[in-house]
């Protein structure tokens, strides 16, 4: 859940609009897994919707977005964007980004994976999105989790061409 909340933090400094949904799992999962209050989450976000609005605005291909981050990614939400299961609004919202031919990034948060997980990941890309699994480099040498979590946030934000200075950049050897 942290690298959610990451992303929302950097994109907020950077001043991106931002569009939130958190499903009802994952308001759990952030308050199990970190110190923040879903308010607190939420308030990092331009707009927030409910998972279960499939009439909000972003359910539609009419409204203008770069893109969509799932992040994290469970597989059941990885499952349900590759069959484009649209029970909720994170699938749905997905799905109007692959038909519109968008950006989609999955930051799919398993480990380790199974043969059906990789088809569903493969599936995925053919539909033309971006698997990025949280995999850690260490070429920058982090010091601290943050530095690993920033990496993977920079990895989603070179995707969109969104600058930053989140981790030192490859220079060769």
């Amino acid at each position: 859940m942290i690298y959610g909340i990451r992303l929302l933090e950097v994109l907020k400094e950077a001043g991106v609009e931002t569009h939130l949904i958190i499903s009802k799992v994952g308001k759990k999962n952030i308050e199990l897994e970190t110190g923040y209050d879903i308010k607190d989450v939420e308030s990092l976000a331009s707009r927030v919707y409910s998972v279960d609005d499939l009439a909000a605005p972003i359910s539609s291909g009419s409204f203008k977005t770069d893109g969509m981050v799932v992040i994290p990614c469970t597989i059941k939400t990885l499952s349900g964007i590759a069959h484009s299961y649209n029970d909720n609004l994170i699938i749905k919202a997905a799905d109007v980004v692959l038909k519109e031919r968008r950006t989609l990034v999955l930051v799919v948060r398993e480990t380790p994976f199974h043969k059906g997980h990789l088809e569903l990941m493969l599936k995925v890309a053919d539909l033309g999105g971006i698997v990025l699994p949280p995999v850690p480099a260490f070429y920058h040498f982090p010091k601290k989790i943050e530095d690993l979590i920033d990496h993977t946030i920079g990895k989603v934000l070179d995707i969109f061409h969104i600058e930053h200075a989140l981790f030192k950049r490859w220079e060769g050897a």
